[in-house]
């Protein structure tokens, strides 16, 4: 895989699942990362996630980027899609086996879960449970039993990870006690979310992720893949989260409707808002540009690059 040879051009990066169209939550981390991304003089891409092929709606992805160039929000470069890039992926997952970093695992979640309790373990509401690290090498390994996922070795020494949010401050996890060792590939032969993201944005050169807070948790553990792979550590934004009537986080998953479009200068303004944005008038474009303009003045020059960079 390849990483940009310039480093200090910035690079962001939108990339939503296509398990349904955009709603009210997703246009705020869009509309983020897309001024993000223009504050900076920088590039802006759609990536398509699409890995989890079962929850996949057919044309959901044509419908995003519809609703994206309604709200005047374009890929600056080719749209890529994740379910063409298994190669990649393979190739680094043979990276980190070669390296001892990955294993092969024959736990369901069923043996998981039993392991814990022989512990007296438990999980959290909402949580997954964290793995016991049953398949390790040093703990037998498969005992003869036909491996079932392919797993990332936390390492001992470097489980706690620190890293700052440009939003919300300065953060630490402790990846074995929080998550244990992660899935790479899946039980069903599917690539795992945490490795495709990390090697599109190492391939990508992105230098900036502009995401929802809901995913932050993810960012621990993609930095130890980063690290373990050799690629630089893109700087991190997580966004507020648009909360449904029922005070959780809106989603696809609990019923979230899709984005309204008939006005998408009232979409967008009640997506700025949610960033603190003073509301716009006028058309889409002289919106944007006014935010833009916003987002810029809270962005220290220094960190202003020059655009549109391709990586090799």
């Amino acid at each position: 895989m390849s990483v940009s040879s310039a480093p200090l051009v910035y690079r962001g990066r939108f990339a939503p699942s296509p398990t349904g169209p955009l709603h009210a939550g997703s246009l705020v981390a869009a509309l983020a990362s897309w001024l993000d991304a223009r504050a900076h003089g920088g590039v802006w891409r759609v990536r398509i996630e699409d890995v989890d092929t079962p929850r996949c709606v057919p044309g959901a992805d044509r419908l995003i980027l519809d609703q994206l160039a309604a709200c005047g929000l374009h890929s600056d470069e080719p749209v890529v899609w994740q379910s063409q890039r298994g190669g990649l992926y393979q190739q680094a997952l043979d990276r980190l086996i070669a390296a001892g970093s990955a294993y092969p695992c024959a736990c369901s979640r069923k043996d998981i879960e039993a392991a814990l309790a022989a512990r007296g373990l438990g999980r959290e509401r909402h949580q997954a449970a964290v793995y016991p690290g049953t398949c390790r090498p040093e703990n037998g390994g498969l005992r003869g039993r036909e491996p079932r996922a392919w797993r990332f070795r936390v390492p001992d020494a470097d489980a706690v990870v620190h890293w700052t949010d440009q939003r919300l401050g300065p953060q630490t996890q402790d990846v074995a006690a929080a998550v244990g060792d992660f899935v790479l590939r899946r039980a069903d032969g599917l690539w795992a979310y945490q490795l495709a993201v990390v090697v599109d944005d190492g391939a990508q050169g992105i230098t900036h992720v502009v995401r929802g807070e809901d995913l932050s948790d993810n960012t621990p553990r993609q930095i130890l893949l980063q690290r373990a792979l050799g690629l630089p550590t893109p700087h991190y934004r997580h966004t507020p989260l648009v909360l449904g009537p029922n005070g959780e986080k809106l989603s696809k998953q609990n019923g979230a409707l899709a984005l309204d479009l008939a006005d998408p200068l009232a979409a967008l303004n009640r997506a700025a808002s949610v960033l603190d944005l003073p509301p716009a008038s006028g058309c889409v474009a002289d919106a944007l540009a006014s935010w833009t303009a916003a987002w810029a003045s809270t962005i220290s020059a220094p960190h202003r690059t020059s655009a549109h960079a391709t990586p090799t």
